[in-house]
């Protein structure tokens, strides 16, 4: 059956659903962000680089990047979250962590750790994007030494059509075939940092859905980008 019309209303099939970003929202982390994509939000915080502990996982010639994800338990368009440590808030840490580590340069900060806590209190699917959105806007905040910031949105195919930035009810198309494809870029050179899927999709949707997501990166680039520049709107220090 063919998929005619986006449920939520999008105009479009690659259009996004409406992005909401603001740096420094947690008043004793060392960076933070908000961001926000349709109902889909993320609050990041960031501490560090400090001292890693236990001594045992130090990498002596560079610093390490560590990612913790978590879903509250009311945040859900589905069942209830389980509250606690769960596989896959365990996978998406480390997802994460591989998604962000390629634009950050830790060489001068030997045996230390920077912390990135995601929490995402309200979720209508795409929360692992939303999360490397927040997350590369707070480590930013934090003055971590980085080469771009990271976007990333999600990509896939919804009956016959090849969609970009999937919501629950895209993601539960149950009238034709359905993939979901989290995508994560560095916007100067277009290198992908993550690349997963959920579902199938031949390889020409699949060549196409890449191509269209990238397009979409540079929209959410700016409002990343924006939300810094509000809080630094010099590029010096935060007045607050």
């Amino acid at each position: 059956m063919s998929y005619t019309k986006r449920v939520d209303g999008r105009k479009s099939f690659t259009e996004l659903r409406p992005i909401t970003a603001k740096a420094g929202v947690i008043a004793r982390a060392d960076g933070s962000a908000y961001f926000k994509i349709g109902n889909t939000a993320a609050y990041a915080a960031v501490y560090g680089p400090r001292e890693l502990h236990p001594r045992n996982k130090q990498i002596p010639t560079r610093g390490l990047l560590r990612c913790d994800y978590v879903m509250m338990p009311f945040s859900g368009m589905g069942d209830r979250v389980r509250p606690g440590p769960n596989r896959r808030a365990k996978e998406i840490s480390m997802v994460t962590q591989k998604a962000l580590d390629p634009v950050l340069d830790l060489q001068d900060y030997p045996n230390a750790v920077v912390d990135v806590f995601i929490c995402l209190p309200e979720t209508d699917a795409g929360s692992r994007c939303a999360g490397i959105c927040a997350a590369s806007i707070a480590l930013a905040d934090a003055g971590v030494p980085m080469k771009d910031l990271i976007c990333a949105v999600s990509t896939g195919q919804v009956g016959d059509k090849v969609v970009v930035d999937l919501d629950y009810a895209e993601e539960a198309y149950s009238d034709g075939p359905v993939s979901d494809i989290p995508v994560a870029m560095i916007p100067s050179t277009g290198e992908l940092t993550l690349l997963q899927m959920d579902g199938e999709i031949s390889k020409k949707d699949l060549m196409e859905a890449l191509k269209l997501v990238k397009e979409s990166m540079n929209e959410i680039y700016e409002v990343q980008k924006n939300a810094l520049k509000d809080k630094y709107p010099a590029g010096g220090d935060d007045d607050e």
